[in-house]
């Protein structure tokens, strides 16, 4: 079965701590939700954007570290879930249940088609 990456995006700055209970309720209803209907493979939120660190090789065969992330834009990923779908419809579906819960942007993309074989520690993973 196809697998995708709902990713969530919040703004520069954005501040997790402040949100309300309510958010938090509904992203843990829609958890629950992925859950049961055997679609979630992986959930998790990441740390503030600041907090990143970026890793580039050198020509020398160096990896210079820098703090930051990797892109200095508006919005960075806040959160993820990584979920298997029968098609592209329904991986919408769930990104529009994500959106509404997280009172975000969300976007929705498949990962690269592989063989079973290729994926086998994903597979793993979604069995636990």
């Amino acid at each position: 079965m196809p697998q995708y990456l709902v990713a969530i995006h919040h703004p520069d700055g954005y501040d997790g701590s402040l949100e309300g209970e309510a958010m938090v309720r509904d992203i843990d209803v829609l958890n629950e939700e992925m859950e049961a209907a055997g679609v979630r493979i992986f959930a998790g939120g990441l740390s503030a954007a600041s907090s990143a660190k970026c890793l580039r090789a050198q020509p020398d065969g160096k990896v210079l570290t820098t703090d930051g992330p990797y892109l200095e834009t508006k919005e960075h990923v806040g959160g993820f879930w990584i979920l298997k779908a029968a098609n592209l419809d329904e991986a919408l579906e769930w990104g529009r249940k994500g959106a509404i819960a997280c009172r975000a942007p969300v976007e929705v993309r498949p990962f690269l088609a592989r063989t079973e074989e290729d994926n086998q520690h994903i597979l793993r993973i979604g069995q636990d």
